[in-house]
């Protein structure tokens, strides 16, 4: 018989709010911004609100990881130990980190989990940072089926967190400088400019333009919904959703697809099971093209395809709705099977490919009569609906309620009653009532049943076939006194919960087993002087300081598996159109900084470098 294999949904939090959400909604832990040190600077988070999330998250062995996943100045450190005393004291279950210097630190035992930001797409990294005591490693993005596969039966005891879901940075996670060289802005600092959503013109060597103004490293999002049981085949336990600074609508709509469909495979493989506890009953019916996408893909899961790129836009196109019929003078007809709403967004590709919108201010049929002046669109222009308005009001109000199964035993003692609950996970408490025990004038079971059902704004729910009566008679006791006794049994329940959650524990011990390269360049991401005797103290004979600290001219700013070339169907191995390129390629973007691009067919990698000259 297989071993059950517990399997995590871990879903993002921007805020507190958000974070409920995603335990409402399903997921089996949630991530969180702590108050500074993480990736995404704009989605920091209190003390306190975290505290709140986790106290409520481990009602339902939910839990919460706390990000701490930028790179440290030396400075820094001493309040980033005393940051992780605070979220290991309130209950946090994990940190996800990127500087090891954080290893070196006074530690409590609290387990740390390795950011993809630090580039981790080997069997050899993987498997260092399990020896180093990482409880959970964060695959880079841009790794397909079969290398997943690979890392887990090299390193099998390994918890493997992989993305499904979100956003996709077109550069290998940890490994983009170039918001940092043009901006001043450092992604590994949190500050990311978000500089692959920006335009440029694509050159070649004699500075002809191939491509005008186009978003040519802009991808698509990803969607791994209809691959979950080949990633979890693969190896993975882990289940990410992109998303710290998404509202909670998406957050919702998202976390609530995935739950739905990893309980469908659960039911077929009995060898995966949830990680967490309790039933997500939702009001709505998930749809994930109705939350902010840019079209999906499965980036490289099954290899290298064409879809993963989306050169016209970077913003959310929404879910394809139909084409234009005919233009009138004060509406469009549309031909689709997807029925619009009053006050829906739409948007559309304009005959130069520039992304156009508009906002329905009624709909007949299949007449759409925009807000404004109706747009020139051709017949059979491709609309896509980016803004849903019935969809979002449904999100916008209670959307699911997550509930603990409870059963309930209502028994005699000499002296009264006494009534146990029992939850889902096996957690009990009873609590006995001295009562003198009187006949009922009428029968007492369905009334008994009923009170002990009325469960509301409680964690719980139960079925009256879930309540056992070990009574002997039929005994009268008054409903004001049942419900009293049946609310302290539930807080006595619920206290039985928090002291019984097991909270992993990781005792940090130093090590000196070999790091899988001997010289560090910039790429090392090393900002600290704890961090380099890490690194010294696992065999690295030189440590260079991280790019945020000194600059490197001429540096590569970005390691792409994402291929320009070959997305243009001039790859030499895949070669699609005849075409005699003049090369080195060039980007330029609109301020007129040119990047060359540099193509590593041995590696099937992307490399683009800012030219001296520009800077």
């Amino acid at each position: 018989m297989k071993e059950v294999r517990p399997i995590e949904l871990l879903a993002p939090a921007r805020n507190l709010a958000c974070g409920i959400e995603a335990v409402n909604h399903g997921a089996d832990a949630v991530y969180i911004g702590a108050p500074k040190f993480g990736a995404r600077a704009q989605a920091t988070n209190s003390v306190e609100d975290i505290a709140q999330l986790v106290a409520y998250a481990h009602l339902y062995n939910v839990r919460i990881y706390a990000t701490l996943n930028t790179i440290l100045k030396d400075e820094e450190l001493q309040e980033t130990e005393a940051l992780i005393w605070q979220l290991y004291r309130i209950g946090v279950d994990a940190l996800i980190v990127q500087d090891m210097g954080i290893t070196m630190l006074n530690l409590p035992p609290i387990p740390l989990h390795a950011s993809t930001q630090m580039d981790n797409r080997s069997i050899e990294k993987v498997r260092f940072l399990s020896e180093a005591g990482f409880r959970q490693v964060v695959l880079a993005r841009e790794l397909t089926l079969e290398e997943i596969r690979e890392i887990h039966e090299a390193c099998p005891q390994t918890a493997l967190e992989v993305f499904v879901h979100g956003a996709l940075c077109v550069s290998f996670s940890g490994q983009c400088y170039a918001s940092q060289a043009c901006f001043g802005r450092s992604a590994n600092r949190g500050e990311c400019a978000q500089f692959c959503r920006l335009p440029f013109h694509l050159e070649d060597a004699t500075g002809k333009h191939l491509v005008e103004e186009k978003h040519l490293l802009s991808l698509k999002d990803m969607n791994q919904l209809d691959l979950l049981e080949q990633l979890l085949d693969a190896g993975t336990t882990s289940l990410k959703i992109e998303g710290r600074l998404k509202e909670a609508g998406y957050v919702k709509n998202v976390t609530a697809a995935y739950r739905k469909q990893l309980d469908s495979i659960f039911k077929r493989r009995p060898e995966y099971m949830r990680s967490s506890s309790g039933t997500s009953h939702l009001t709505f019916e998930p749809q994930l093209e109705k939350s902010f996408n840019r079209g999906f893909t499965h980036y490289f899961l099954h290899g290298r395809t064409h879809d993963i790129s989306n050169p016209n836009t970077p913003k959310s196109m929404g879910e394809p709705m139909g084409r234009v019929k005919e233009r009138h003078s004060a509406f469009l007809t549309v031909a689709g099977l997807k029925p619009f709403h009053n006050g829906d967004g739409v948007c559309y590709l304009d005959e130069h490919g520039k992304l156009q919108g508009f906002r329905v201010n009624k709909v007949d049929g299949n007449r759409l009569f925009p807000q404004g002046e109706v747009p020139k669109l051709l017949p059979r222009t491709q609309l896509f609906r980016n803004q849903d308005q019935e969809f979002d009001k449904l999100l916008a109000r209670p959307s699911a309620e997550r509930k603990l199964h409870l059963a309930w035993k209502l028994a005699e003692t000499p002296f009264g009653f006494a009534l146990t609950a029992t939850d889902e996970d096996e957690h009990s408490t009873s609590l006995t009532l001295q009562s003198p025990k009187e006949l009922a004038r009428t029968p007492q079971e369905d009334n008994l049943r009923k009170q002990l059902c009325k469960l509301g704004n409680t964690p719980f729910e139960t079925k009256a076939e879930d309540i056992e009566l070990a009574l002997t008679a039929n005994w009268f006791i008054p409903a004001s006194t049942l419900t009293e006794l049946r609310r302290q049994v539930i807080e006595e329940l619920i206290k039985v919960q928090r002291i019984n959650y097991r909270q992993e524990v990781a005792a940090w011990k130093p090590t000196t087993h070999a790091f899988p390269v001997q010289e560090l360049t910039y790429l090392g991401n090393v900002m600290n002087a704890k961090a380099a005797a890490f690194y010294q103290a696992h065999g690295v004979e030189t440590v260079a300081p991280a790019f945020e600290r000194e600059p490197v001219e001429g540096a590569t700013v970005m390691f792409c598996r994402h291929c320009i070339r070959f997305s243009m169907g001039w790859c030499p191995k895949h070669q699609e159109r005849n075409t005699s390129l003049k090369e080195p390629l060039y980007l330029r973007s609109m301020d007129g900084r040119r990047f060359r691009l540099t193509f590593d067919c041995k590696h099937c990698q992307m490399k683009v470098s800012l030219e001296k000259e520009e800077r």
